[in-house]
Protein backbone atom coordinates (compact mmCIF):
# COMPACT_ATOMS: atom_id res chain seq x y z
CA UNK A 1 0.00 0.00 0.00
CA UNK A 2 1.36 3.41 -0.98
CA UNK A 3 1.22 6.07 1.72
CA UNK A 4 1.70 9.40 -0.06
CA UNK A 5 3.26 12.22 1.89
CA UNK A 6 1.58 15.60 2.32
CA UNK A 7 -1.85 14.88 0.78
CA UNK A 8 -3.75 12.24 2.80
CA UNK A 9 -6.54 13.85 4.86
CA UNK A 10 -5.70 11.88 7.99
CA UNK A 11 -2.17 13.34 7.85
CA UNK A 12 -3.32 16.90 7.23
CA UNK A 13 -5.49 17.45 10.30
CA UNK A 14 -2.59 17.67 12.74
CA UNK A 15 -0.84 20.19 10.51
CA UNK A 16 -4.04 22.26 10.17
CA UNK A 17 -4.46 22.26 13.94
CA UNK A 18 -0.94 23.60 14.28
CA UNK A 19 -1.64 26.22 11.60
CA UNK A 20 -4.75 27.26 13.53
CA UNK A 21 -2.68 27.79 16.67
CA UNK A 22 -0.28 29.97 14.67
CA UNK A 23 -2.98 32.18 13.16
CA UNK A 24 -5.05 32.64 16.29
CA UNK A 25 -8.07 30.37 15.71
CA UNK A 26 -9.68 28.63 18.66
CA UNK A 27 -10.00 25.00 17.56
CA UNK A 28 -9.80 23.23 20.91
CA UNK A 29 -13.10 21.43 20.40
CA UNK A 30 -12.07 20.05 17.04
CA UNK A 31 -8.69 19.01 18.43
CA UNK A 32 -10.40 17.10 21.25
CA UNK A 33 -12.62 15.24 18.79
CA UNK A 34 -9.63 14.35 16.66
CA UNK A 35 -7.52 13.09 19.53
CA UNK A 36 -10.43 11.18 21.07
CA UNK A 37 -10.77 9.27 17.80
CA UNK A 38 -7.09 8.36 17.89
CA UNK A 39 -5.90 11.09 15.53
CA UNK A 40 -2.28 12.18 15.79
CA UNK A 41 -0.59 15.55 16.03
CA UNK A 42 1.51 16.86 13.17
CA UNK A 43 4.77 14.92 12.98
CA UNK A 44 7.85 17.12 13.38
CA UNK A 45 9.45 16.14 10.06
CA UNK A 46 7.65 13.34 8.23
CA UNK A 47 4.71 13.75 5.86
CA UNK A 48 2.87 10.40 6.03
CA UNK A 49 1.51 8.20 8.80
CA UNK A 50 1.16 4.46 9.14
CA UNK A 51 -1.43 2.56 7.05
CA UNK A 52 -3.70 2.12 10.07
CA UNK A 53 -4.50 5.82 10.02
CA UNK A 54 -6.63 5.26 6.92
CA UNK A 55 -9.59 4.43 9.19
CA UNK A 56 -9.64 8.10 10.25
CA UNK A 57 -10.08 9.50 6.74
CA UNK A 58 -13.85 10.20 6.81
CA UNK A 59 -13.50 12.08 10.11
CA UNK A 60 -10.40 13.86 8.87
CA UNK A 61 -12.20 15.17 5.80
CA UNK A 62 -15.07 16.54 7.91
CA UNK A 63 -12.74 18.18 10.39
CA UNK A 64 -10.60 19.79 7.69
CA UNK A 65 -13.70 21.42 6.25
CA UNK A 66 -14.80 22.58 9.71
CA UNK A 67 -11.37 24.04 10.37
CA UNK A 68 -11.43 25.90 7.06
CA UNK A 69 -14.68 27.61 8.04
CA UNK A 70 -13.15 29.23 11.15
CA UNK A 71 -11.75 32.69 10.25
CA UNK A 72 -8.38 33.88 11.48
CA UNK A 73 -8.38 37.05 13.62
CA UNK A 74 -5.04 37.92 12.01
CA UNK A 75 -6.51 38.19 8.52
CA UNK A 76 -6.96 41.97 8.80
CA UNK A 77 -3.23 42.49 9.31
CA UNK A 78 -2.23 39.65 6.99
CA UNK A 79 -4.23 39.97 3.75
CA UNK A 80 -3.60 37.78 0.72
CA UNK A 81 -5.14 40.03 -1.95
CA UNK A 82 -2.50 42.06 -3.80
CA UNK A 83 -4.31 45.39 -3.55
CA UNK A 84 -4.75 44.90 0.20
CA UNK A 85 -1.11 43.90 0.61
CA UNK A 86 0.03 47.06 -1.17
CA UNK A 87 -2.34 49.19 0.91
CA UNK A 88 -0.90 47.63 4.09
CA UNK A 89 2.68 48.54 3.12
CA UNK A 90 3.38 52.24 3.79
CA UNK A 91 6.81 51.95 2.17
CA UNK A 92 5.67 50.06 -0.91
CA UNK A 93 8.18 51.08 -3.58
CA UNK A 94 7.12 52.86 -6.75
CA UNK A 95 7.45 50.68 -9.85
CA UNK A 96 10.55 51.62 -11.81
CA UNK A 97 9.94 53.78 -14.89
CA UNK A 98 12.60 51.84 -16.78
CA UNK A 99 14.68 48.74 -16.17
CA UNK A 100 18.12 49.29 -14.70
CA UNK A 101 21.17 48.25 -16.68
CA UNK A 102 22.82 45.28 -15.01
CA UNK A 103 26.31 43.84 -15.16
CA UNK A 104 25.91 40.37 -16.75
CA UNK A 105 28.32 39.00 -14.15
CA UNK A 106 25.79 39.76 -11.43
CA UNK A 107 23.06 37.77 -13.17
CA UNK A 108 25.40 34.82 -13.62
CA UNK A 109 26.55 35.21 -10.02
CA UNK A 110 22.92 34.99 -8.88
CA UNK A 111 22.41 31.66 -10.67
CA UNK A 112 25.77 30.33 -9.46
CA UNK A 113 25.06 31.44 -5.91
CA UNK A 114 21.64 29.83 -5.85
CA UNK A 115 23.10 26.56 -7.08
CA UNK A 116 25.98 26.60 -4.58
CA UNK A 117 23.84 27.48 -1.57
CA UNK A 118 21.33 24.79 -2.49
CA UNK A 119 23.95 22.06 -2.94
CA UNK A 120 25.69 22.99 0.31
CA UNK A 121 22.44 22.48 2.20
CA UNK A 122 21.22 19.34 0.41
CA UNK A 123 23.02 16.57 2.32
CA UNK A 124 22.08 17.99 5.75
CA UNK A 125 18.43 18.72 4.96
CA UNK A 126 16.26 17.39 7.83
CA UNK A 127 19.27 17.26 10.17
CA UNK A 128 18.80 19.66 13.09
CA UNK A 129 21.23 22.40 13.94
CA UNK A 130 23.16 20.42 16.56
CA UNK A 131 23.73 17.56 14.13
CA UNK A 132 24.95 19.84 11.36
CA UNK A 133 27.53 21.35 13.68
CA UNK A 134 28.67 17.97 14.97
CA UNK A 135 29.19 16.69 11.43
CA UNK A 136 31.06 19.82 10.39
CA UNK A 137 33.28 19.85 13.46
CA UNK A 138 34.12 16.16 13.10
CA UNK A 139 35.32 16.70 9.52
CA UNK A 140 37.27 19.93 10.14
CA UNK A 141 34.64 22.10 8.47
CA UNK A 142 33.49 24.34 11.33
CA UNK A 143 32.84 27.18 10.81
CA UNK A 144 31.57 25.90 7.47
CA UNK A 145 33.90 26.95 4.68
CA UNK A 146 33.40 24.16 2.12
CA UNK A 147 31.20 21.28 1.01
CA UNK A 148 30.16 18.63 3.51
CA UNK A 149 32.03 15.33 3.30
CA UNK A 150 31.67 11.80 4.62
CA UNK A 151 35.43 11.30 4.52
CA UNK A 152 36.78 11.14 8.04
CA UNK A 153 33.32 11.25 9.62
CA UNK A 154 33.21 8.88 12.63
CA UNK A 155 30.70 6.04 12.28
CA UNK A 156 28.91 7.00 15.50
CA UNK A 157 28.21 10.53 14.26
CA UNK A 158 27.14 9.26 10.85
CA UNK A 159 24.68 6.89 12.52
CA UNK A 160 23.35 9.58 14.84
CA UNK A 161 22.85 12.11 12.05
CA UNK A 162 22.25 10.25 8.77
CA UNK A 163 22.62 12.25 5.58
CA UNK A 164 19.60 13.15 3.51
CA UNK A 165 19.14 9.89 1.65
CA UNK A 166 18.38 11.34 -1.77
CA UNK A 167 21.03 14.04 -1.66
CA UNK A 168 24.12 12.43 -0.17
CA UNK A 169 24.83 10.59 -3.44
CA UNK A 170 25.46 13.80 -5.37
CA UNK A 171 26.05 16.71 -2.98
CA UNK A 172 29.09 15.76 -0.89
CA UNK A 173 32.55 17.05 -1.74
CA UNK A 174 33.64 13.62 -2.98
CA UNK A 175 30.73 13.07 -5.39
CA UNK A 176 29.59 16.46 -6.70
CA UNK A 177 29.60 16.30 -10.50
CA UNK A 178 27.71 19.26 -11.87
CA UNK A 179 24.64 20.73 -10.20
CA UNK A 180 22.24 17.97 -9.04
CA UNK A 181 18.48 18.18 -9.39
CA UNK A 182 16.55 19.83 -6.59
CA UNK A 183 13.13 21.45 -6.25
CA UNK A 184 14.92 24.67 -5.24
CA UNK A 185 16.40 24.70 -8.74
CA UNK A 186 13.44 23.25 -10.65
CA UNK A 187 11.16 26.12 -9.66
CA UNK A 188 13.42 28.91 -10.97
CA UNK A 189 13.48 27.03 -14.28
CA UNK A 190 9.67 26.97 -14.27
CA UNK A 191 9.54 30.71 -13.53
CA UNK A 192 11.90 31.32 -16.44
CA UNK A 193 9.69 29.13 -18.64
CA UNK A 194 6.46 30.92 -17.76
CA UNK A 195 8.07 34.26 -18.63
CA UNK A 196 9.47 32.95 -21.91
CA UNK A 197 6.16 31.36 -22.92
CA UNK A 198 3.67 33.94 -21.70
CA UNK A 199 5.66 37.13 -21.25
CA UNK A 200 5.43 39.62 -18.45
CA UNK A 201 1.66 39.48 -18.41
CA UNK A 202 1.58 35.84 -17.29
CA UNK A 203 -1.21 34.78 -14.95
CA UNK A 204 -1.61 32.35 -12.07
CA UNK A 205 -3.45 30.04 -14.45
CA UNK A 206 -0.43 30.10 -16.78
CA UNK A 207 1.74 28.93 -13.87
CA UNK A 208 -0.75 26.16 -13.04
CA UNK A 209 -0.92 24.91 -16.63
CA UNK A 210 2.86 24.90 -16.91
CA UNK A 211 3.11 22.80 -13.76
CA UNK A 212 0.66 20.26 -15.12
CA UNK A 213 2.55 20.13 -18.43
CA UNK A 214 6.11 20.04 -17.14
CA UNK A 215 6.42 19.41 -13.39
CA UNK A 216 6.25 15.77 -12.24
CA UNK A 217 3.92 15.46 -9.26
CA UNK A 218 6.58 13.48 -7.41
CA UNK A 219 8.89 16.50 -7.53
CA UNK A 220 6.42 18.57 -5.49
CA UNK A 221 6.13 18.71 -1.70
CA UNK A 222 3.90 20.17 1.02
CA UNK A 223 1.78 23.09 -0.29
CA UNK A 224 2.80 22.48 -3.89
CA UNK A 225 1.73 18.84 -3.77
CA UNK A 226 -1.62 19.76 -2.24
CA UNK A 227 -2.20 22.45 -4.88
CA UNK A 228 -1.23 19.99 -7.62
CA UNK A 229 -3.75 17.50 -6.25
CA UNK A 230 -6.35 20.25 -6.12
CA UNK A 231 -5.74 21.20 -9.75
CA UNK A 232 -6.25 17.60 -10.83
CA UNK A 233 -9.50 17.52 -8.83
CA UNK A 234 -10.79 20.57 -10.69
CA UNK A 235 -10.19 23.14 -7.96
CA UNK A 236 -9.20 26.51 -9.44
CA UNK A 237 -6.77 29.11 -8.15
CA UNK A 238 -6.65 30.72 -5.68
CA UNK A 239 -8.77 28.07 -3.92
CA UNK A 240 -5.95 25.64 -4.76
CA UNK A 241 -4.03 27.37 -1.98
CA UNK A 242 -6.69 26.96 0.68
CA UNK A 243 -8.60 23.75 0.05
CA UNK A 244 -7.30 21.22 2.58
CA UNK A 245 -3.87 22.83 2.42
CA UNK A 246 -2.37 23.29 5.89
CA UNK A 247 1.04 24.11 4.36
CA UNK A 248 -0.05 27.42 2.83
CA UNK A 249 2.35 29.42 5.02
CA UNK A 250 5.35 27.16 4.53
CA UNK A 251 8.43 27.96 2.48
CA UNK A 252 7.40 26.52 -0.90
CA UNK A 253 6.46 29.82 -2.56
CA UNK A 254 9.58 31.60 -1.31
CA UNK A 255 11.85 29.21 -3.22
CA UNK A 256 10.08 29.85 -6.55
CA UNK A 257 10.53 33.56 -7.11
CA UNK A 258 14.18 34.55 -7.55
CA UNK A 259 13.79 34.81 -11.33
CA UNK A 260 10.96 37.33 -10.96
CA UNK A 261 13.44 39.54 -9.15
CA UNK A 262 16.25 38.97 -11.62
CA UNK A 263 14.11 40.06 -14.57
CA UNK A 264 13.15 43.25 -12.72
CA UNK A 265 16.50 44.64 -11.50
CA UNK A 266 16.04 47.62 -9.23
CA UNK A 267 12.24 47.22 -9.30
CA UNK A 268 11.17 45.30 -6.18
CA UNK A 269 7.52 46.35 -6.59
CA UNK A 270 7.12 44.68 -9.98
CA UNK A 271 9.15 41.67 -8.84
CA UNK A 272 6.83 41.29 -5.84
CA UNK A 273 3.74 41.51 -8.05
CA UNK A 274 5.07 38.73 -10.29
CA UNK A 275 5.83 36.65 -7.21
CA UNK A 276 2.29 37.18 -5.93
CA UNK A 277 0.83 35.84 -9.18
CA UNK A 278 2.88 32.67 -8.78
CA UNK A 279 2.54 32.23 -5.01
CA UNK A 280 -1.26 32.55 -4.82
CA UNK A 281 -1.53 29.18 -6.58
CA UNK A 282 -0.32 27.47 -3.40
CA UNK A 283 -0.02 29.92 -0.51
CA UNK A 284 -1.73 32.64 1.50
CA UNK A 285 -0.68 35.43 3.86
CA UNK A 286 2.85 34.85 5.20
CA UNK A 287 3.47 32.16 2.61
CA UNK A 288 2.77 34.71 -0.12
CA UNK A 289 4.80 37.39 1.66
CA UNK A 290 7.80 35.06 1.71
CA UNK A 291 7.63 34.79 -2.07
CA UNK A 292 7.28 38.55 -2.48
CA UNK A 293 10.11 39.15 0.00
CA UNK A 294 12.47 36.85 -1.90
CA UNK A 295 11.60 38.38 -5.28
CA UNK A 296 12.20 41.88 -3.95
CA UNK A 297 15.50 40.77 -2.42
CA UNK A 298 16.61 39.43 -5.79
CA UNK A 299 15.47 42.50 -7.72
CA UNK A 300 17.55 44.67 -5.43
CA UNK A 301 20.54 42.32 -5.28
CA UNK A 302 21.45 42.98 -8.93
CA UNK A 303 21.86 46.73 -8.39
CA UNK A 304 22.44 47.23 -4.65
CA UNK A 305 25.76 47.87 -2.97
CA UNK A 306 25.07 46.11 0.35
CA UNK A 307 23.11 43.28 1.90
CA UNK A 308 21.40 45.73 4.25
CA UNK A 309 20.01 47.62 1.26
CA UNK A 310 18.73 44.37 -0.21
CA UNK A 311 16.95 43.30 2.97
CA UNK A 312 15.24 46.68 3.31
CA UNK A 313 13.97 46.33 -0.25
CA UNK A 314 12.56 42.93 0.69
CA UNK A 315 10.81 44.27 3.76
CA UNK A 316 9.24 47.12 1.79
CA UNK A 317 6.78 44.69 0.13
CA UNK A 318 5.75 42.85 3.33
CA UNK A 319 2.92 44.23 5.52
CA UNK A 320 4.57 45.66 8.67
CA UNK A 321 1.97 44.17 11.01
CA UNK A 322 2.44 40.65 9.65
CA UNK A 323 4.27 37.97 11.58
CA UNK A 324 6.82 37.60 8.80
CA UNK A 325 7.74 41.29 8.75
CA UNK A 326 8.10 41.39 12.50
CA UNK A 327 10.22 38.23 12.57
CA UNK A 328 12.53 39.52 9.85
CA UNK A 329 12.85 42.94 11.49
CA UNK A 330 13.85 41.34 14.80
CA UNK A 331 16.37 39.12 13.01
CA UNK A 332 17.90 42.15 11.30
CA UNK A 333 18.25 43.96 14.63
CA UNK A 334 19.91 40.96 16.27
CA UNK A 335 22.29 40.35 13.38
CA UNK A 336 23.24 44.02 13.27
CA UNK A 337 24.22 44.12 16.94
CA UNK A 338 25.60 40.66 17.76
CA UNK A 339 29.11 39.71 16.62
CA UNK A 340 28.64 35.98 17.23
CA UNK A 341 26.28 34.58 14.62
CA UNK A 342 25.62 31.46 16.69
CA UNK A 343 24.04 33.68 19.33
CA UNK A 344 21.89 35.30 16.66
CA UNK A 345 20.66 31.85 15.63
CA UNK A 346 20.08 30.95 19.28
CA UNK A 347 17.62 33.83 19.48
CA UNK A 348 15.91 32.82 16.26
CA UNK A 349 15.36 29.32 17.61
CA UNK A 350 14.08 30.69 20.92
CA UNK A 351 11.48 32.77 19.09
CA UNK A 352 10.56 30.44 16.23
CA UNK A 353 11.59 26.97 17.34
CA UNK A 354 7.98 25.78 17.56
CA UNK A 355 7.44 26.35 13.84
CA UNK A 356 7.94 23.51 11.39
CA UNK A 357 11.44 23.39 9.91
CA UNK A 358 10.09 24.34 6.48
CA UNK A 359 7.84 27.19 7.61
CA UNK A 360 8.29 30.54 5.87
CA UNK A 361 8.62 32.75 8.94
CA UNK A 362 11.58 31.10 10.66
CA UNK A 363 13.46 30.53 7.41
CA UNK A 364 12.89 34.09 6.17
CA UNK A 365 14.17 35.41 9.50
CA UNK A 366 17.27 33.21 9.24
CA UNK A 367 17.78 34.32 5.64
CA UNK A 368 17.68 37.99 6.62
CA UNK A 369 19.96 37.40 9.59
CA UNK A 370 22.67 35.65 7.57
CA UNK A 371 22.53 38.30 4.84
CA UNK A 372 22.98 41.09 7.37
CA UNK A 373 25.62 39.31 9.43
CA UNK A 374 27.51 38.06 6.38
CA UNK A 375 27.87 41.63 5.05
CA UNK A 376 28.23 40.39 1.50
CA UNK A 377 30.76 37.64 2.22
CA UNK A 378 29.52 34.76 0.10
CA UNK A 379 30.84 31.88 2.18
CA UNK A 380 29.69 33.33 5.50
CA UNK A 381 26.25 34.03 4.06
CA UNK A 382 25.46 30.56 2.70
CA UNK A 383 27.16 28.88 5.66
CA UNK A 384 24.97 30.82 8.08
CA UNK A 385 21.80 29.87 6.20
CA UNK A 386 22.71 26.17 6.29
CA UNK A 387 24.10 26.06 9.84
CA UNK A 388 20.81 27.50 11.11
CA UNK A 389 19.36 24.01 10.79
CA UNK A 390 15.93 24.61 9.28
CA UNK A 391 15.30 24.24 5.54
CA UNK A 392 18.99 24.08 4.75
CA UNK A 393 18.95 23.78 0.97
CA UNK A 394 16.17 26.33 0.49
CA UNK A 395 17.60 28.95 2.82
CA UNK A 396 21.06 28.30 1.41
CA UNK A 397 19.80 28.71 -2.15
CA UNK A 398 18.13 32.08 -1.63
CA UNK A 399 20.99 33.39 0.50
CA UNK A 400 23.39 32.26 -2.20
CA UNK A 401 21.46 33.93 -5.00
CA UNK A 402 21.54 37.28 -3.20
CA UNK A 403 25.19 37.04 -2.17
CA UNK A 404 26.21 35.79 -5.62
CA UNK A 405 24.48 38.74 -7.27
CA UNK A 406 26.02 41.26 -4.87
CA UNK A 407 29.49 39.88 -5.57
CA UNK A 408 29.06 39.34 -9.30
CA UNK A 409 30.05 35.69 -8.93
CA UNK A 410 31.02 33.07 -6.36
CA UNK A 411 34.43 32.03 -5.02
CA UNK A 412 36.18 29.24 -6.90
CA UNK A 413 35.65 26.76 -4.06
CA UNK A 414 31.89 26.92 -4.69
CA UNK A 415 32.04 26.44 -8.46
CA UNK A 416 30.70 23.20 -9.94
CA UNK A 417 30.79 21.71 -13.40
CA UNK A 418 28.47 23.90 -15.45
CA UNK A 419 25.68 21.40 -16.01
CA UNK A 420 22.35 21.41 -14.17
CA UNK A 421 20.41 18.16 -13.78
CA UNK A 422 16.63 18.39 -13.85
CA UNK A 423 13.54 16.43 -14.83
CA UNK A 424 12.03 19.46 -16.60
CA UNK A 425 11.70 19.23 -20.37
CA UNK A 426 14.44 21.00 -22.31
CA UNK A 427 16.57 21.94 -19.33
CA UNK A 428 18.49 18.81 -18.31
CA UNK A 429 22.21 19.46 -18.61
CA UNK A 430 21.82 23.18 -19.23
CA UNK A 431 24.63 25.49 -18.12
CA UNK A 432 24.15 28.31 -15.64
CA UNK A 433 25.70 30.67 -18.18
CA UNK A 434 22.92 29.87 -20.64
CA UNK A 435 20.30 30.42 -17.92
CA UNK A 436 21.84 33.79 -17.14
CA UNK A 437 21.73 34.73 -20.84
CA UNK A 438 18.06 33.80 -21.09
CA UNK A 439 17.30 35.74 -17.91
CA UNK A 440 18.93 38.83 -19.37
CA UNK A 441 16.93 38.42 -22.56
CA UNK A 442 13.74 38.79 -20.49
CA UNK A 443 15.25 41.78 -18.68
CA UNK A 444 15.43 43.55 -22.00
CA UNK A 445 11.79 42.98 -22.94
CA UNK A 446 9.43 45.94 -22.84
CA UNK A 447 5.74 46.32 -22.14
CA UNK A 448 6.00 45.29 -18.49
CA UNK A 449 2.80 44.61 -16.58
Amino acid sequence: MIRLTWVQPEDLVGHELRQAAEDGRDVRGIAERWHAAGGHDAPPRAGASEPGALRLRPLAERLLDELAAIPSPLAVDEPSDLAAIIAACPNWPAPAAALRQVDPARVLGAWQGRAAGCVLGKPVEKIPRAGIREIAEATGNWPITGWFTAQGLPDAIAARWPWNRRSAVNSLAENIDGVPEDDDLNYPLLALSVLERHGRGFTTDDVAKLWLDELPAGRTFTAERVAYRNLLAGVEAPETATYRNPFREWIGALIRTDVYGWVNPGDPATAAEYAWRDARLTHTANGVYGAMFAAALCASSLVASSAAEVVEAGLSVVPPRSRLHQAVRQAVEDASKEADFERVVDRLHERHGALHWVHTINNAALLAATLIHGRGDFTATIAGAVAGGWDTDSAGATAGSVAGALNGGVPERWMMRDSLATSLTGFDGIGLGELARRTQAIQRTSGRR
